[in-house]
């Protein structure tokens, strides 16, 4: 895992932290709602091969 991953994530958190309280702020809760799942799914599309790596370690540690 590279450090500009992390990066990347903290700079989707700030990013989508600020402009839900913006939209929120200006009545618009549903999209407030939608720019949070949006990031979460961004975020998740980039961790899923380190967890898919994860679980494929763990397999060949326990010999499963």
């Amino acid at each position: 895992m590279n450090i500009s991953l992390i990066f990347k994530i903290a700079a989707v958190g700030i990013l989508v932290s600020i402009l839900s309280q913006v939209l929120k702020h200006s009545g618009r809760e549903e999209q407030a709602f939608l720019a949070s799942l949006a990031g979460l799914i961004l975020v998740l599309s980039w961790i899923l091969p380190y967890i898919y790596d994860l679980f494929l370690s763990i397999r060949q540690l326990f010999a499963l």
